[in-house]
């Protein structure tokens, strides 16, 4: 595992029906969802560290603190940018800030834990 503090990663994507409030059922408004900007916010770590991995082992997401600071209505286009800010053994912490063409539109930080794909999902069969 090579995973050091100061690896980066985007993603972009642009606010369809599918993404919006409405349509998850987290509101009623046709705008970018709360649970999805986390997704995609999520989505990003992952691709993140995922080149820096050992065979066999995957990350997975045990905490968030989100801040969803602005509307996106649809068409929007969104570009959420991570960055891995510490490494605590096999704990990872990032942050996240997504931003629109005008505005910043949410900020956080997620945390990870490095697992062993296996081992985790065995533990999961109980």
């Amino acid at each position: 595992m090579t995973l050091v503090p100061g690896l980066r990663a985007q993603m972009l994507i642009v606010v369809e029906m599918e993404d919006t409030a409405k349509r998850i059922g987290s509101g009623d408004v046709p705008v970018l969802a709360t649970p999805r900007l986390l997704a995609v916010a999520e989505a990003t770590t992952v691709r993140a560290v995922e080149r820096h991995l050992a065979p066999g082992e995957t990350s997975v997401g045990t905490r968030v603190e989100l801040e969803h600071l602005a509307a996106s209505p649809l068409g929007t286009q969104v570009r959420v940018g991570v960055e891995l800010t510490e490494v605590d053994g096999r704990r990872l912490v990032f942050a996240f800030e997504a931003h629109d063409d005008h505005t910043v539109v949410g900020k956080g930080t997620i945390e990870r834990v490095v697992v062993d794909r296996a081992r985790f999902l065995a533990r999961t069969r109980r």
